[in-house]
């Protein structure tokens, strides 16, 4: 008694018995309150900070490309709506190391209606009415056959070559092409530098090296597109099957869980036991070969792996790991044989559980939908943000010059003193910025535009948890079943969630979303410090990262189960959790075993889902069966519906899966309670199912007259 005393007393009290609870308490108060303000007011601070990106952001800065004065490309509505694409007057320069600064080619650009399909320079085209024409598409206003090609040039309205382009993302790059090793444009291997020079097209890949990886890229792309317009009606008839392969796979657990489990440990058996005794077959056929009585100490380390495949001691040491895993899992097999039995059984009343309440399967779809909407709204005003700044135009120059990358005005910067000291210079547009107070603190709330987009999803996922965990507790609660669950469970754990507990949820998932937010911190950090020679900072940068992904796995674990003790009795975080953890240390080898073995059968049905829906839409897309030749569509790529039905299948599985698993967890928690809260007795019966019983040697004593 004393001991139990003990274990109590640092592990927290049991829960005593109550007459009067009879599942998920109906009269509760609100719990966590100066939470729910909080977020509650974050929440309206985040709406007004969405409502302030909207008045001042400019969606076209991201979807349109500008010329040089900042003007739309292609917008609808000014004189440049025809002209979508983007020209580059000297492409070269773009390989400049101030374009990393600035973000912007030192070289006018222009809007064009498409790009140049010719190789010509100004001067062979200036005498030739026609090319001289075409050429002037691609130069700026004010050009005239009068002027004389050197006038042009110093004026800077012209290009002093055009180079055939492609477009990709309405941008003009060059159309690079091979030819017997060496890089061509336009067929030719030599072009003009744009500064009179010729010189070997290869140059040009200092500027667009990857252009024509890009736009072999954009090519696969569109083909990719068009397969998934052939063939989305299939993809959806696949996820369809998925989805019925899941619920499918949820239901058999009930009559599988058993089997499936014990199957697989004897085969885990079998197969170590294999590798033991081919371990000593290698071993006993190197005995008397020369070199194989060679030591791994005297051999040392060899790049070449294989040699070591030659030595007894190998083999050797091979045998004697796997013989101490297998004395291993099989002494854990004979200690914790009925642990392994009670997690089978709560799989088991999982399925049964799910069979009553089957609207939670659906449920996840309503998370779906929330955390939609909060992605959108992050990405949306993520976007007005970052496109909320002002045109800022800077004087871009050839030779040295004072005003050199200092701000100036393009509409009268002819008549400057800027022009004036740097004839040669031009006002370009640079890149968007601002000097207002709005302006200097877009940053921070970029920063609180993705720690609130955390806080909100984290609060979603929460939100999904309690109210999954409140309506399999009545199911485990209700003395008589189906009888006394509640009719409509989850809409009734969902109101109770809202009502009471939105603080309770906030405080949960804030807590989390400051560990996810310094993840973040730390992995940007860790993108900026990869060139750093510095191997401490790189070490404890590596630790921080390790401890933090920790951190973050505790304290989801925690909150599921803090968040299922709420679900049941109503209190606060901080006490639910308190309550939660010293349950489960209570109880610890019952949490391992039941947390792995809950994994494994999960894992298990998400690899038969993806895998079985995975091999049929191969062979329908892939033609391989003559039966489906004539029905599958005609595609460029097969994978394309192939990868894409998989990693759907994989997704819906993941969702059916979450709700059976939180079933599992909830269960589970239920089950500890009824053990510590219940004897058995005619007052104080289990409720836990006949079979958990039978497994505990527990009984229900009959109520007297029975």
């Amino acid at each position: 008694m004393a001991e139990n005393e003990n274990f109590y007393g640092k592990n927290g009290e049991p829960r005593k018995y109550d007459p009067n609870f009879k599942g998920p308490i109906e009269k509760r108060g609100c719990t966590d309150i100066v939470c729910c303000i909080l977020f509650i007011i974050c929440v309206l601070a985040y709406i007004a900070v969405g409502i302030l990106a909207w008045s001042q952001g400019d969606p076209r800065k991201a979807i349109y490309p500008t010329d040089s004065r900042g003007q739309f490309c292609g917008q609808a509505g000014t004189p440049l709506q025809n002209k979508s694409m983007v020209f580059y007057f000297n492409i070269l320069k773009c390989a400049s190391p101030m374009v990393l600064l600035e973000f912007q080619c030192p070289t006018t650009q222009m809007c064009v209606e498409k790009c140049p399909e010719k190789y010509m320079t100004l001067l062979s085209a200036y005498p030739i009415k026609k090319d001289f024409d075409y050429y002037k598409n691609f130069c700026q206003e004010g050009v005239t056959n009068s002027m004389g090609v050197p006038e042009i040039l110093k004026r800077g309205l012209c290009p002093a070559v055009l180079i055939p382009s492609k477009s990709f993302t309405k941008r003009c790059f060059p159309s690079l092409g091979m030819n017997n090793g060496k890089v061509t444009v336009g067929g030719q291997d030599k072009v003009n530098d744009g500064e009179g020079n010729t010189v070997p097209a290869e140059d040009l890949l200092y500027g667009v090296k990857n252009a024509t990886v890009v736009i072999e890229a954009r090519q696969v792309v569109m083909k990719i597109f068009e397969d998934y317009t052939h063939s989305w009606y299939w993809i959806l008839i696949g996820l369809a099957i998925a989805m019925v392969l899941s619920l499918l796979f949820i239901i058999l657990l009930r009559y599988l869980a058993a089997i499936m489990v014990w199957v697989v440990i004897a085969l885990l058996i079998l197969v170590i036991g294999y590798g033991i005794v081919h371990c000593y077959m290698e071993y006993a056929s190197l005995k008397g070969e020369p070199g194989a009585n060679v030591t791994l100490q005297e051999l040392g380390f060899q790049t070449d792996f294989a040699v070591y495949l030659q030595l007894q001691q190998t083999w050797l040491a091979f045998m004697i790991i796997l013989a101490i895993v297998e004395v291993i899992i099989i002494l854990l097999l004979i200690f914790l044989r009925k642990r392994i039995l009670i997690a089978i059984a709560l799989i088991k009343e999982a399925s049964r559980a799910i069979g009553h309440v089957m609207c939670s399967l659906f449920y996840p779809l309503f998370t779906f939908l929330l955390l939609a909407l909060v992605i959108a709204y992050w990405a949306v005003t993520a976007v007005f943000l970052s496109t909320s700044n002002q045109p800022i135009y800077k004087v871009f120059n050839e030779s040295a010059c004072e005003y050199s990358r200092q701000t100036c005005s393009p509409a009268n910067f002819s008549d400057s003193p800027e022009k004036k000291a740097c004839p040669d210079s031009q006002c370009l547009f640079a890149f968007y910025g601002g000097e207002t107070p709005y302006h200097k603190y877009l940053i921070v709330l970029q920063f609180y535009n993705v720690f609130l987009f955390f806080w909100c999803a984290n609060f979603v996922i929460a939100l999904g948890q309690m109210t999954l965990a409140g309506a399999f507790a009545s199911y485990y609660w209700a003395f008589s079943k189906p009888d006394d669950i509640p009719t409509f469970p989850v809409f009734s754990s969902l109101g109770r969630s809202l009502r009471y507990h939105t603080g309770t949820l906030a405080f949960g998932a804030l807590i989390l979303s400051i560990v996810q937010l310094i993840r973040v911190l730390l992995e940007y950090l860790d993108h900026k410090l990869k060139g750093a020679q510095n191997k401490f900072a790189k070490f404890l940068l590596c630790c921080l990262k390790c401890c933090f992904w920790c951190l973050e796995k505790i304290i989801k674990f925690l909150n599921r189960n803090a968040y299922i003790m709420v679900a049941i009795y109503g209190k606060n975080f901080c006490t639910a959790a308190k309550d939660a953890f010293f349950l489960l240390l209570r109880n610890m080898i019952r949490v391992a075993v039941l947390d792995k073995v809950t994994d494994f059968l999960l894992f298990l049905g998400k690899l038969l889902v993806v895998g079985l829906v995975g091999i049929f839409a191969f062979f329908f897309f892939s033609g391989r069966v003559k039966a489906f030749a004539d029905t599958a569509p005609n595609l460029h790529y097969y994978w394309v519906p192939i990868l894409t039905v998989a990693v759907g299948s994989f997704l819906i599985a993941s969702g059916f899966f979450s709700v059976y698993s939180m079933c599992v967890d909830t269960l589970f928690l239920c089950f500890l309670e009824d053990l510590e809260r219940n004897d058995g007795s005619a007052e104080k019966p289990y409720l836990m199912p006949e079979n958990l019983r039978k497994i505990l040697n527990k009984k229900n004593t009959a109520q007297p007259g029975q």
